[in-house]
């Protein structure tokens, strides 16, 4: 499963704080949100979400971002309009110092990838239309339409519930029914009705002539809505566009027959291990117990605010690719496309090579002006083309939370498989509770010999 969310932040030109995350390896994607239904951090709690965005973000660095009113953002829609949420994703476009990227929209959200495209041609590589209506909200003024309304302004769970069975269709009922939680988590009556007004007034097909991208609109051929119809008028208004009808009846990205959407983008993003000019050869990822390290920069976001964006990324992508070649060097396997921020993730066979790699990880971060948390595990992990799952790989993930920058922290059990060959001694840091792990764990911090004393709480391997 997923490590929880790194949340950072980004600030628009008119001062508010919008969320957002980034994760995996290569050429950006930009997700832009179901507005105004997204919550970067709780959308992880669903396991269809999680497996969605660590399966597309193999190939592809993932950014997802909470707008105004929404999520982990500032809650202030009192300027609510097509250019407040333009400089939202502006906003977070520019922190990561992105000169040109891809675009993926959601159904609430096409109108903006398509204003954003026809704005900043020089900026957006391709446009990935999902599901777009190009009437916002058709039902609006319907009955459903007016019971939908009377229910949100007076019953607000039972305005989630509907629209979410609305949007997933009634057969996908226990899916539905967790997302409408989210949405009450997510946002609020006030900001979804500010958001049905603004999204009125928008003429989407008028903006279309502007996309000078090439652009891939896909839908599902039994959604309902949007329509076929919506799908014909989009492809046919943007000038280098393609259409891609693909099975299945939900507007969910992640439900349904997932393999076809992800086949779909990254044959069209290049994003496949045949299209990628730069694709590395596929990692031979041992199955079954592996030794695990997780490496995460120490206070990425105050390091962001005194390097600069720009500086930031530069140093980071430099990091990771020195971290990646000291984890080769020392047997292991790094994974690509791992959801873990500004971090790496690998696997060893050999817990004395881990632990030398993770010395030298920590060496590395430190000589470059990117100290790191790094954490060391031993479990069973399960395997999944180039990825590596399971409860072992979350235990990793703590552990290395707990570390001081530059420390390496290990498991008693990666303490006991090394002990006699790591030629390092073992500080022991006790038994510590871990999120998400039922019982403690004992840590011991990794201390290279040095002095000949051994302090009564050290173990010398």
């Amino acid at each position: 499963m997923m490590d929880a969310a790194r949340i950072h932040y980004a600030k628009t030109s008119d001062g508010l704080n919008i969320a957002y995350c980034a994760s995996g390896n290569g050429p950006p994607l930009v997700m832009l949100p179901p507005m105004p239904f997204n919550h970067c951090q709780l959308s992880l709690e669903f396991s269809e979400m999680q497996s969605w965005l660590e399966r597309i973000s193999r190939r592809l660095m993932i950014v997802h971002f909470d707008t105004r009113g929404s999520g982990l953002s500032d809650r202030d829609i009192s300027g609510l309009s097509a250019d407040s949420l333009f400089m939202d994703l502006e906003a977070v476009v520019d922190r990561l110092g992105f000169d040109n990227f891809a675009i993926l929209s959601a159904p609430t959200s096409g109108w903006l990838a398509v204003m954003y495209a026809g704005r900043r041609p020089e900026r957006v590589s391709k446009l990935v239309l999902w599901c777009t209506f190009t009437t916002l909200f058709p039902f609006v003024g319907t009955p459903m339409g007016i019971a939908l309304e009377s229910l949100r302004d007076h019953d607000w769970p039972s305005y989630t519930e509907m629209l979410a069975h609305f949007a997933f269709r009634f057969e996908w009922g226990e899916p539905a029914h967790r997302w409408a939680k989210y949405l009450r988590a997510a946002t609020t009556p006030n900001a979804v009705a500010a958001y049905n007004n603004l999204f009125s007034s928008i003429d989407l097909p008028s903006l279309l002539p502007a996309v000078q991208c090439p652009a891939l609109v896909l839908n599902r051929r039994d959604v309902g809505w949007p329509t076929i119809d919506d799908a014909r008028t989009l492809a046919a208004g943007i000038k280098n566009a393609q259409m891609t009808l693909l099975p299945g009846n939900t507007v969910a990205p992640y439900l349904g027959d997932t393999k076809s959407v992800i086949e779909a983008i990254e044959q069209f993003l290049g994003a496949t291990p045949d299209g990628s000019p730069n694709a590395e050869p596929s990692p031979s990822i041992p199955s079954g117990t592996a030794v695990i390290l997780f490496a995460d920069i120490a206070d990425s976001t105050a390091l962001t605010e005194r390097l600069g964006d720009a500086a930031f990324r530069a140093k980071a992508r430099d990091l990771d690719a020195a971290l990646r070649t000291v984890i080769r060097d020392h047997a292991g396997t790094p994974i690509e496309g791992k959801l873990l921020g500004d971090g790496v993730l690998a696997v060893f066979t050999s817990a004395r090579q881990a632990i030398e790699a993770a010395l030298a990880c920590g060496r590395a971060g430190s000589e470059g002006g990117l100290p790191l948390h790094l954490g060391l595990h031993a479990g069973d992990v399960i395997r999944e083309d180039n990825n590596v799952y399971g409860g072992a790989v979350n235990i990793a993930s703590r552990i290395s939370g707990l570390s001081a920058p530059g420390e390496v922290l290990v498991s008693d059990i990666v303490r006991g498989l090394a002990r006699t060959s790591a030629g390092v001694r073992f500080e022991d840091r006790g038994e510590q509770s871990l999120k998400g792990v039922v019982e403690p764990v004992r840590v011991w911090a990794v201390v290279a010999n040095q002095q000949s004393d051994k302090p009564a709480n050290e173990d010398r391997a």
